[in-house]
Formats: C-alpha cells, sequence, structure tokens
C-alpha cells in the first residue's frame, strides 16, 4: 500500500506558473492527463497544454464577469474557439463591464436567476411527488434560455404529461430525449481500489484530511472498507444517496492520505491543488478503477438527474465516458478537483454521459479540507 502511494507520487509533475499569470504553465497537467485530453479531444500536446490555460483563466475570471453582469447574468460558458469564456447578458448594457472584467458575451434570452428560479421549483415539486421514472433529469441551459427536461426513448404517458405541465407553469421548458442514467458501482472484480462490505466495488475521489470522498451510493453510513490490498481501511462516516450521491470514508489501520489522482500505471498521477469550479464549456478529465483516464467537456451546472433509486440534485453532466466500478472516482480539470463520479449512460467503448457529485458541497456538508500539494 505505502509502495504503491510513493511511486504515484513520484510521477506527478509540479506547478510553476504564478497565480499572478492567470494561466497554466504546460508543467501544471500530468503528462498521463495531456496525453488522455490528446486521445480524447484530438490535439496536439501544445493544444492541450494551451487549453488548459485558456480554462483556469476563464474560471478565475468567471467571479468577477458575473458581478460585473449583475441582473443581466445569463448564465456562463467557455468557448473552446474563442478560448475565453463567454457570459450571457439579458441586457446589452451590462456588455461592456463584462469585457472589461476578461468574458466576452453573448445575448441570453433569460437570466440564469429567472432559469435557476425555474429549476428550484421543478426540484421542489420532485422532492414532494417523485417525477416518473421515464422522466431521466432536467438542467439549466443558458444559452437556449430554458430548462431542459430529459425523457427515456419511447417515454410517454399521462404520468409524464403531468409532470411536464407542471414544470412548465414553473417557467420556460424545453423536452430532450437521452437513456437513462444510472450509477457506476459494481460487484468485485478485482484489484482496485476499495471495497464495500466485501460485495461491492467504488473507486476514491479525492483525498481529505482524515480519509477520502466518494459517491453515497456505494455505501451507507457504517459500512466498512477495503482497500485495494485487501487490507482494512475505515468505514463510511458520511453517506447520502439518493437526494444527493456523496460520502465520506474515515480511514486508519495504517492507511495515509496523498494530494494524487492515480493513474493506474498506464499514465501519470496528478497533483491536486485545489478545488476551482470549471465553468460549462471546460475539458474535464475522470479517473476510475474501471476504465482508468477519460476526458471530455463540462455540459452544464446545477443538473438533476432522475436514476431509479431517485432524484439526485445539484450534479454537473460531462460527455465523459464510464462504467461500472468508476463510482466515486475523480473528476480533475488541470490540477483542480471538480467532484467525484455519480452515474451516467454508455460505456467508452461507444461513449455516453457522466454526472459527477461537485466536491466542493461535499467539503462543506462534511466540513472537510482537501488534501492538496
Amino acid at each position: 500500500m505505502r509502495r504503491r502511494i510513493a511511486l504515484a507520487v513520484g510521477g506527478v509533475a509540479v506547478l510553476t506558473a504564478s497565480l499572478a499569470s492567470a494561466s497554466l504553465s504546460p508543467a501544471v497537467a500530468s503528462p498521463g492527463l495531456l496525453a488522455a485530453m490528446q486521445r480524447d479531444f484530438g490535439l496536439t500536446a501544445a493544444q492541450a497544454e494551451a487549453r488548459l490555460g485558456q480554462e483556469t483563466t476563464a474560471a478565475r475570471v468567471m467571479p468577477d464577469a458575473q458581478k460585473a453582469a449583475g441582473a443581466a447574468f445569463g448564465g456562463a460558458w467557455f468557448d473552446p474557439a474563442l478560448g475565453k469564456l463567454v457570459v450571457g447578458v439579458t441586457d446589452p448594457a451590462a456588455a461592456a463591464a463584462v469585457r472589461r472584467a476578461g468574458a466576452e458575451t453573448a445575448p441570453a434570452k433569460v437570466s440564469a436567476a429567472k432559469l435557476d428560479a425555474t429549476k428550484a421549483a421543478i426540484d421542489a415539486s420532485a422532492k414532494a411527488h417523485p417525477a416518473p421514472a421515464a422522466v431521466s433529469g432536467w438542467r439549466t441551459d443558458p444559452r437556449a434560455g430554458s430548462v431542459v427536461v430529459t425523457l427515456r426513448p419511447g417515454a410517454h404517458g399521462a404520468d409524464v404529461d403531468a409532470f411536464l405541465a407542471k414544470a412548465r407553469e414553473a417557467g420556460p421548458v424545453t423536452v430532450a430525449t437521452t437513456p437513462a442514467a444510472q450509477p457506476f458501482s459494481a460487484g468485485t472484480v478485482g484489484g482496485d481500489p476499495y471495497y464495500i462490505n466485501g460485495n461491492t466495488r467504488c473507486s476514491i475521489g479525492f483525498s481529505v484530511q482524515g480519509g477520502f470522498v466518494s459517491a453515497g451510493h456505494c455505501g451507507g453510513v457504517g459500512s466498512s472498507v477495503v482497500g485495494w490490498d485487501g487490507s482494512a481501511m475505515g468505514t463510511f462516516a458520511g453517506s447520502s444517496f439518493p437526494g444527493n450521491d456523496y460520502s465520506f470514508i474515515r480511514i486508519g489501520n495504517g492507511w495515509w492520505t496523498a494530494p494524487v489522482v492515480l493513474g493506474w500505471g498506464t499514465v501519470s498521477d496528478a497533483l491536486v491543488r485545489g478545488s476551482w469550479v470549471a465553468p460549462v464549456g471546460t475539458s474535464v478529465c475522470r479517473s476510475g478503477s474501471t476504465t482508468h483516464w477519460h476526458c471530455g467537456v463540462v455540459e452544464g451546472l446545477n443538473e438533476t438527474v432522475n436514476y431509479s433509486q431517485g432524484a439526485v440534485y445539484q450534479v454537473t453532466r460531462t460527455n465523459v465516458c464510464a462504467e461500472p466500478g468508476d463510482s466515486g472516482g475523480s473528476f480533475i480539470t488541470g490540477d483542480q478537483a471538480q467532484g467525484v463520479t455519480s452515474g451516467g449512460w454508455g460505456n467508452c467503448s461507444s461513449g455516453g454521459e457522466t454526472w459527477f457529485q461537485p466536491v466542493n458541497e461535499i467539503l462543506q456538508t462534511y466540513g472537510l479540507s482537501l488534501v492538496t500539494a
């Protein structure tokens, strides 16, 4: 156990860019993460490094740009073609202030506040009266100016119609179709990285002081955990699913924490230095015990996904693939922790979408601190 983690730490590149530069140096991301971005985005090494730098700048600009937009803020996203953050504005008069803050602007039909309120009303209704199984989830889409409700292929019926009618009472709603999402837990298949009560395998998310965070559907409070080598690791000190999908596992028995995301021997490991929130459109990579490294982009924030076990709120949607056993694993952008793998649809042969529970909410809920380099 100790030898494996020591090797992981030794394979990580160091950060050399100053915070004042508002960009990433080529050394921020591990070679493995850059290689995964090259594979999944069709980029050269130089292009992958440049994109990470642009995305870091976008993440840093976003709070000031949102403040500059004020009540006209219509959402924000990273545009890889421009290499900049784009902020939607409902009032053209706010555009100049947003551009001074370092972002580009685009017209927005509806304010982000209105879309958030619409989604919050749908969430509240669904908590009182659970959504039909044929409803896959719902999310805000600032570029479309509506809340998008996703249905499973072929979905129909009075219950679906009633749900949609109630949703439309809350505000602007459009309907799309997507396969049903499921949590990415799995039975024991051997070797990787932690097991719950001896019969379920999940993936470690991020090291925190006293243990690590992962997905809530992996185990309930008090469930025992063993590590990849079969040795006793600890227990679930906190867990929430559905509603949320996060957990905190408190460790002992000689296990210790390290600020890295593992590369599984096929790519170099990545250092974790913080947890900035990546805007929509930003690249993000996932590490899990089944399918290892895969990359994609953030497609939506603060979404609700309706699993068969119940709805999970405030998750982030990506087009990164995942498979059973990847649950709880790390989502990271550059050297910034993003969240832990929840579930999705598809696989890493044909593609799909995966949702993650943002790590900052987990830290706040349990009063935890990331272990950082």
